[in-house]
This record gives structure tokens, C-alpha cells and sequence, in this order.
């Protein structure tokens, strides 16, 4: 057989007592399952050990009830009740020959304990790590003592659930080691505090503990975050993040390490398209340990991957991200199916799951988070009920997604775009700044398309209902989209803007097609407060473009706190001269200037405008839907169309919701309605003995 330059990515790696198949390794990522939805995780977790993952971790399980992360839903291990629905993962996990991992936290003053109604407490009095008026107490020996035990009971009931690896977590600022060892943290004055020595003492005892609890049958990883992108005001790699590790250098079995705080680890392609981009903070590891090292960075070439591994850079490929848009990533390596990678966007809308707690979701993917609810796999799905073809109307996300789920299907599948490149809004939102990534999206979709044989594709052909009569395909999916309103309707203002007749209205699609055509003073309206009137904003700006941002919001794109993304939008926008109006809507406008309403006192002022790109609310584009309706509802019991309308035509939304949109129509397709309304209403349910 010949030799692939892949081979590498396929050894073996020792972690103390246990050895993985390969060098891919799921590390802990948050999931909205946790220990409310145990099925759910446990089948999420293992569609990514049948992918190909030689490891495949939890996300953080808090050790006790002092450390309630309510109500974010994560995994628990108080006791031992909680090993049943833990042992669903690693049972899941082991069935496809993958190690089971755990990440076992306590989370300190990033805990609100609103459900334990415990006192939060640190390694000092510090107030909590979330906007809520409330302080964590200073750890006591007796609470270090306790918190120690806890600890070593929580390993000692991983080991019982069937966890191969068990974690000591310092990082992103959510655990009591990594509080401990930080300066600007820990200014205790005993031997716990001052020197680092010192700070590391409890990470120490941990570890030695852990080890000795339950070494011999598993092996003991350490999660640390060696810099916090702070400089000289937080923890840097070059200083005291390289001492710990040489201080610590033999004691886990495996180093995991990773940059603080989550924002950071987890930094999103528009503010960070580099792949790897983690490196230059964790290629130092390995020269001060024996151990494996394991690193991330949003990894998704697999030449990179081969190449760190040669260079003695990383032994093990660490991912979250690229194992939520591909859990079959691995197995296409292998395969030598790599044009097959679904690549990670860097968009975050599966970390934006975690901050609502709800399941995980993934633009890329859309089975992510229905493995157990809808029995969904990324790469396998139901065949076709009966010798049926398909039009599809629209090549935006929710075509594209649902014409490649039902070509999978086996359905002969015509896909008709009005314009002469596919792709829809992606295309648009991808030339922005930032956004190249997300262009992936229609890359990978169109790349499948043009491999099936079951897919005839029509550019630059809008269809009328008289087009549709004539073709006589009577399963019709329309994925027509929506258009953004110029009209001053939004999210705060129910009715049109008045008096704008002087003033030039664009929506975002128009002001960015003709850049220099633009006159100011330009004012961007974000009245729909997600993400794409910073991004206009920041593009506009970014080309010289002088703007003034207005919304009744109290921050710029507020939606995107939930992406970890907000500060650097707004930073963004700040730096390079947008001026920032908030708390204001635009009620009216007279002349050249429009009138802006506090949205609290209801007082009025006014802002000199000569061009207004609302970013407010979209309109769906019903029109042909409503005609075939129409026509089917006149023919009564003669009707045999089966129309739908998918994505942003539907509802709009992101594009996440659009590609789910698509695969839903798809999968649902020909299945009887007693199925379809089963799954909605799957839901785990508790016993109540």
C-alpha cells in the first residue's frame, strides 16, 4: 500500500497508562447538553469517536455543588449518582475505539452557585466573573483541604464511569488552579500565594494527587493556559507561563495547553483568520517535557497537522471547532477524502449555544446537536422513499444544503439560481471584512454538488410559476431568501421612518456594491442589532470610508457577546474613528438631518446625514411561494405539489439557521407526519422515583 504523507496522524500516542489510535484529539469543548441532556451527549460525543477521533472529551464537570455553573448546562460529577449518564459518553465514546476524557473543574469565582445557593469562593475575595452583585470569599485551608478531596473523589468516580483520561484544569480563567496561579489573583500571604512556587502549590498537590488516586488505569492530562494576551497587566508565556511548565514539566501525563480566556482561545476567523494561530504561545512545550503535548488553534489542514507533528511541535492534533463542523475529519484524512472536509468558518454559533444553553449547533454542520433527537450523522443519511425528483429554487444556504441532502438521499434534484453565481447572501457576507471564511460555506457545498450525477444545476435562470408549470415537478422547494428593509422597520421601531426623502437610503447590499458612489455624512441604522451592521461599519471604515454608527442598543452588535466577540467589534470600530451613537433610534428625519430619540428619556437631538444604510429587518421573498400556493389551493383535492419554503424565505435568520432550514426539508422529505412531529417533541425526560 502506498505510503501516505498522512501516516504520521495515524500513530499511536502513550498517555501515562493508556494509548490512543492516532495523534486527533477532541479536546473539552462546551456542548449545552451536559448533564441535563446525557443521551444527547453521549451521542453527539460518539458520532465524533465513529469520525475518527483517537480521544473525544466533556466539556468542564463541575466536582461539587460549591462550583454550580447554573444556568449553563455542563457536565456534573458531584457524586457518584452522577456515573450513569457520564458512563453513557465513554460506553458511546469506546464503542468506535476512541479514549473517553474528562475535564474535571471547579470553577471558583466563575461559579454564581445560583442553584446550590453556596458561597462562591476563590483564592480570594474576588468579586464573581459574571454581572451579578455578588463576591466569592477567600479559600480557607479547611475549604483547600475539602476542595483537594473533592477532587480526588471526582477522579476516583471518572475512573468508575469509564473515563480513559482525567483532567487538572487551569485555564480561561474558570478554575481554582488557574485562579491560584495567577498574580494579579492570588495575593494571598501564605504558602498558597506570593511566590510562584507558591501559586502552584494547589495545581502540584492536584496533580500528585490525581495521579496517585487513579494513575494506574488512567492517564492524567493538564489543561493550561500558558499566556492571557494581557502583556505585562496578566500571565505571558515567555515569563511565568514557561516556569510553570518547567516547574510542572513530568508531573501529568499529557500537557493540554491553550491561551486565557476563552475569547482568546476561541477567537473567531474575523478577527483571526490564521490557522494555528495558537502556536507561537505552545511550541515551547515540548522542549521542556517528556510528556505529549497536545495544542489548538482552529486546525483543519491536514499538511499543517502532519508538519507539526514532524517538527516535534505537538505529538497530538488538539480541536474543538474543526470537530464540531467535521467529527468525521479524521476518517477523510485518512481515507484521503480531504477535499471532503467540511473546514471550521470560525464563527462561533456553536460557542453562541453554549452562552443561550441550549444544544450545539454549527453553521457547517448541521447535524451537530440532533445526533440523538433526530438521529442525525453528518455523513450517513436515510435513502430515498420512493422514485420522486426534486426542485430546488435558490442556491443561498438553504439550496444549497437541501439540494445536497436530497441528492444523498438518492432523489434526482434540479437547482435553479436566478443569478449567475451560487451562493446568495454567504457571497455577499463574505466579501466583507473578516468574513472570507465563511465563504467555505458555499465552497464545500458546491464542491459536492458538481461530483453527484443526481444534481442538474441552472445559473441565471429566474423562474416564473409558468416555468414551474412547464417543468411538471410537482416537489418544489423554494430558498428564495429575504431582502433587508430600507424603510426604518426594526427590532425597536414598528412603523416607517418619515421625512428621509432627501436623504439616500441603502440597504447593506447596495451601499457596499458602489463604495466610492457613497456620500456623507453616512450614517449606518443598526436596528437589528446582530452582526452585520458592525461588520458594514468596520468595512466601510476600514476603506477610508468615514461613518457614524447609530443604534438604540447600550453597545454596538450586542448579539455578538454571545460569539465571544463584542469587545473586538466595538474596539474595531472605535479605533479607526467610527463615531458611536447609542441608546438612540432614528424617529424622523428633516433636510439633511435625521432625528434621533433617547431611547430612555425620550429626548430628541439631531445627526447631519446625506446617506442612511439601515441595517433593520428583512423581508422574506414569498412571491412565487404565494402563487403556488395560490394556484394549489384552487385546485382542492386535485393538488399533488409538495411546496415548502426553507431558509431566510421562511424565517430569516443566520446562516446557521438557514443551512438547518435546508437539511430539515430534506430529511423530512416523504416521511410521514408522525415521525417528523416525534422529533420536535424528543426531549429527555427525568425519572420522578
Amino acid at each position: 500500500m502506498e505510503k501516505s504523507p498522512y501516516d504520521i496522524l495515524f500513530e499511536p500516542v502513550k498517555i501515562g497508562p493508556v494509548v490512543t489510535k492516532n495523534r486527533f484529539y477532541q479536546v473539552p469543548h462546551c456542548c449545552g447538553m451536559g448533564h441535563l441532556r446525557p443521551q444527547a451527549h453521549a451521542a453527539m460525543r460518539g458520532v465524533k469517536a465513529k469520525g475518527g477521533w483517537g480521544v473525544v472529551s466533556t466539556e468542564e464537570a463541575e466536582i461539587h455543588p460549591s462550583s454550580d455553573l447554573a444556568p449553563y448546562v455542563e457536565q456534573r460529577i458531584w457524586d457518584k449518582r452522577d456515573i450513569p449518564a457520564l458512563r453513557l459518553m465513554t460506553e458511546a465514546v469506546h464503542e468506535h475505539g476512541a479514549l473517553a476524557a474528562i475535564e474535571l473543574t471547579h470553577s471558583g469565582h466563575n461559579a454564581i452557585n445560583l442553584y446550590s445557593r453556596i458561597p462562591t469562593m476563590s483564592a480570594v475575595d474576588h468579586p464573581i466573573n459574571f454581572l451579578y452583585p455578588k463576591q466569592a470569599r477567600k479559600m480557607s485551608k479547611k475549604d483547600i483541604a475539602n476542595f483537594r478531596m473533592w477532587h480526588r473523589n471526582a477522579a476516583l468516580n471518572a475512573k468508575e464511569a469509564g473515563f480513559d483520561i482525567v483532567y487538572v484544569y487551569a485555564g480561561h480563567g474558570m478554575s481554582v488552579a488557574q485562579q491560584f496561579i495567577l498574580p494579579n489573583m492570588n495575593t494571598r500571604s501564605d504558602e498558597y500565594g506570593g511566590s510562584l512556587e507558591n501559586r502552584i502549590r494547589l495545581t502540584r498537590e492536584l496533580l500528585e494527587e490525581t495521579v496517585e488516586a487513579i494513575g494506574d488505569s488512567c492517564g492524567v492530562a493538564f489543561r493550561f493556559a500558558v499566556d492571557e494576551l494581557k502583556g505585562k497587566d496578566g500571565m505571558q508565556f515567555q515569563e511565568e507561563g514557561k516556569a510553570v511548565v518547567e516547574l510542572l514539566a513530568e508531573h501529568p501525563d499529557l500537557w493540554d495547553v491553550n491561551v486565557s480566556d476563552w475569547a482568546n482561545d476561541s477567537k473567531t476567523s474575523r478577527f483571526e483568520p490564521n490557522e494555528g494561530y495558537q502556536l507561537p504561545y505552545v511550541e515551547f512545550v515540548k522542549g521542556l517535557t517528556s510528556k505529549p503535548v497536545v495544542g489548538v488553534g482552529r486546525l483543519t489542514s491536514p499538511d499543517l497537522m502532519a508538519s507539526l507533528v514532524k517538527k516535534g511541535t505537538l505529538d497530538l492534533i488538539g480541536a474543538a471547532r474543526p470537530s464540531i463542523a467535521d467529527p468525521y475529519l479524521p476518517n477523510k484524512i485518512k481515507n484521503a477524502q480531504i477535499d471532503q472536509i467540511k473546514e471550521c468558518i470560525g464563527c462561533n454559533i456553536c460557542v453562541s449555544s453554549d452562552n443561550f444553553s441550549v444544544p450545539i449547533r454549527c453553521t457547517q454542520n448541521p447535524t451537530m446537536g440532533e445526533e440523538w433527537r433526530r438521529g442525525w450523522d453528518p455523513e450517513t443519511t436515510k435513502p430515498k422513499i420512493s422514485e420522486q425528483q426534486a426542485l430546488v429554487i435558490g442556491s443561498g444556504p438553504a439550496g444549497l444544503e437541501c439540494s445536497v441532502q436530497l441528492a444523498r438521499r438518492g432523489y434526482q434534484v434540479i437547482l435553479a439560481e436566478s443569478k449567475k453565481q451560487l451562493g446568495g447572501r454567504v457571497l455577499f457576507e463574505s466579501s466583507l471584512k473578516g468574513l472570507s471564511a465563511w465563504k467555505r460555506v458555499v465552497d464545500n457545498r458546491l464542491y459536492e454538488i458538481q461530483q453527484n450525477n443526481n444534481i442538474e444545476l441552472y445559473k441565471d435562470s429566474e423562474l416564473s410559476l409558468a416555468h414551474i408549470n412547464e417543468l411538471g415537478i410537482e416537489n418544489i422547494f423554494l430558498a428564495t431568501g429575504s431582502s433587508w428593509r430600507t424603510d426604518g422597520v426594526g427590532r425597536s421601531t414598528r412603523a416607517p421612518i418619515n421625512g428621509l426623502d432627501k436623504i439616500n437610503v441603502l440597504s447593506p447590499d447596495d451601499a457596499i456594491k458602489d463604495i466610492d458612489a457613497l456620500k456623507g455624512p453616512i450614517v449606518i441604522y443598526d436596528d437589528e442589532q446582530g452582526y452585520l451592521a458592525g461588520v458594514v461599519a468596520d468595512h466601510l471604515s476600514a476603506e477610508g470610508v468615514k461613518v457614524n454608527f447609530v443604534t438604540p442598543a447600550s453597545m454596538v452588535s450586542p448579539w455578538t457577546d454571545s460569539t465571544l466577540e463584542q469587545a473586538r467589534v466595538q474596539r474595531a470600530l472605535l479605533t479607526q474613528g467610527v463615531e458611536v451613537i447609542c441608546n438612540k433610534s432614528i424617529v424622523g428625519g428633516e433636510g439633511y438631518n435625521l432625528i434621533a430619540q433617547c431611547v430612555f428619556t425620550g429626548s430628541k437631538t439631531t445627526i447631519a446625514c446625506k446617506t442612511i444604510i439601515m441595517v433593520t429587518e428583512r423581508i422574506p421573498n414569498c412571491g412565487l411561494y404565494d402563487k403556488l400556493i395560490e394556484q394549489e389551493e384552487a385546485l382542492g383535492e386535485n393538488s399533488k405539489k409538495h411546496i415548502k419554503l426553507i431558509g431566510d424565505a421562511e424565517a430569516p435568520g443566520l446562516i446557521a439557521d438557514a443551512i438547518f432550514s435546508g437539511h430539515l426539508a430534506a430529511e423530512n422529505f416523504e416521511a410521514p407526519a408522525e415521525e417528523i412531529e416525534k422529533a420536535i417533541y424528543m426531549r429527555e425526560m427525568p425519572s420522578l422515583k
